[in-house]
C-alpha cells in the first residue's frame, strides 16, 4: 500500500480532520497522481452531513481534482510522469453494458464507480477521494489537462462543468439557439460560459436583480427575474434549452412555461422527486429531462472545448486546511462560484 494524507470525515463532529491514508499499490492499467487542486462540490457538503462511523466506513471527499502524474503502470502508455492531469467524478465501470460501450460510462447499467464513497470493482475497498495528496486512478478515467488552462480553475470543470456540458451537447446547442440557465451559482456559471461560446443567445434567470451585472459578465445578452411575473410572461414559449441548476426543491412549472415549443428543460440542480402538470408539458409539445456527469468521450471533448474556448470557474482558492471553513460557506451559498482547495499544505 502506498501512504499518504488527507482530510477524512468525522463521524461525530460532521467536519474534517487531517489524517494518514492508504491508496493502493499500483495496478498495470493504474497512475499516481499528486492531487494539486480539488474543487468543493455540493455533494461533499452532502456526504459528510450524512456521514456516520458505522456506514460505508471512511469518508474523504473530493471528485474534482486536477494534478500531476508521479507513477505510472506497467500497462500505462498513455501517461508518464510530470503529465498534468484531471480526474472527475467516475474512476471505474463495468465497461461492457450498453451505456459503457456507447461512451456514457456515467450511466453504466451496473452504476460507476464513484471517486469516493464507492466501491473499488476488483477488491471491494472504499473509493476515497481527492481531498488528499495522492490519488491512484486507472489511466482510462484520467484526462490529459489541456495546455493553456489555470489547473485550479480548471478543477470545477471535471464534475460541475461537465454536468452542464452533457446536456446542452445532448440538446443541440449551437449558432441560432436560445438557452436560459435557471440559478447563477456552481453549475449555472459555467452553463452560461459554454452556452455563449457554443453561439447560443443566451440568458439567466434569478429570483432578484443582484446578479444581473454578473450575469452579463459571462456572457449573458438577457436577464429575468423570476419572482417578477411580468418579466416571465415576456419570456415565454422563448428558450429552446432551460438549463434548471436550482439546488432546491422548487416548482417546475414556471420553467415549462418559457419553454418554447418543442424545447426542452435539463432539470440538473436538484435531486429529488417533482411533481408535474401534464398541461404544463401538452401545451408547446415540452420536454422535461435530466443529466448526470459525464462519460470519458464527453468529459474528453469538453476539457477540449474549453481550452479552445479560455473557459474555467470562477473559483476561490483556498489552502485545504480551510476545507471546513469552505464548506460551511457553501452551506451558506457564500461563494462565487466554487470553492477550490490548494493540497499543497498536506505536504
Amino acid at each position: 500500500m502506498r501512504s499518504t494524507t488527507g482530510w477524512q470525515a468525522d463521524s461525530l463532529t460532521r467536519t474534517l480532520r487531517r489524517a494518514a491514508l492508504e491508496r493502493r499499490d499500483l495496478r498495470p492499467d493504474d497512475i499516481a497522481v499528486r492531487v494539486e487542486y480539488c474543487g468543493v462540490c455540493h455533494t461533499d457538503l452532502h456526504a459528510l452531513q450524512g456521514h456516520t462511523s458505522d456506514a460505508n466506513g471512511v469518508l474523504v471527499p473530493g471528485h474534482e481534482f486536477t494534478g500531476v502524474v508521479t507513477e505510472v503502470g506497467s500497462a500505462v502508455s498513455d501517461f508518464f510522469p510530470g503529465d498534468p492531469v484531471a480526474v472527475g467524478n467516475i474512476v471505474d465501470s463495468c465497461g461492457m453494458c450498453r451505456m459503457c460501450q456507447a461512451g456514457q460510462e456515467n450511466f453504466c447499467r451496473e452504476f460507476p464507480t464513484l471517486t469516493y464513497g464507492g466501491a473499488d470493482r476488483q477488491d471491494g475497498s472504499t473509493t476515497l477521494g481527492g481531498y488528499s495528496r495522492e490519488y491512484v486512478v486507472s489511466h482510462q478515467f484520467a484526462y490529459h489537462l489541456p495546455a493553456g488552462l489555470d489547473a485550479a480553475a480548471t478543477a470545477p470543470l471535471l464534475c460541475a462543468g461537465v454536468t452542464v456540458w452533457e446536456p446542452l451537447q445532448a440538446l443541440g446547442v449551437g449558432p441560432g439557439s436560445t438557452v436560459a440557465v435557471a440559478g447563477l451559482g456552481g453549475l449555472g456559471h459555467l452553463a452560461v460560459k459554454m452556452a455563449t461560446a457554443l453561439g447560443a443567445t443566451t440568458s439567466v434567470i434569478s429570483r432578484t436583480l443582484d446578479k444581473a451585472d454578473e450575469a452579463r459578465g459571462l456572457g449573458a445578452q438577457g436577464f429575468v427575474v423570476s419572482t417578477d411575473p411580468g418579466q416571465m410572461e415576456a419570456v415565454r414559449d422563448q428558450f429552446d434549452v432551460v438549463i434548471d441548476t436550482i439546488s432546491a426543491p422548487h416548482d417546475l412549472a414556471p420553467y415549462l412555461r418559457v419553454v418554447a415549443m418543442d424545447g426542452t428543460l435539463s432539470h440538473l440542480g436538484h435531486l429529488g422527486p417533482v411533481t408535474v402538470e401534464t398541461m404544463d408539458l401538452l401545451i408547446g409539445r415540452k420536454k422535461l429531462s435530466s443529466a448526470g456527469s459525464g462519460g470519458r468521450p464527453s468529459t474528453a471533448a469538453m476539457l477540449r472545448f474549453c481550452a479552445e474556448h479560455g473557459i474555467t470557474a470562477d473559483i476561490e482558492l483556498l489552502p485545504s486546511s480551510q476545507v471546513n471553513r469552505a464548506l460551511e460557506r457553501l452551506e451558506r451559498n457564500d461563494v462565487r462560484y466554487r470553492f477550490v482547495l490548494d493540497m499543497s499544505d498536506l505536504d
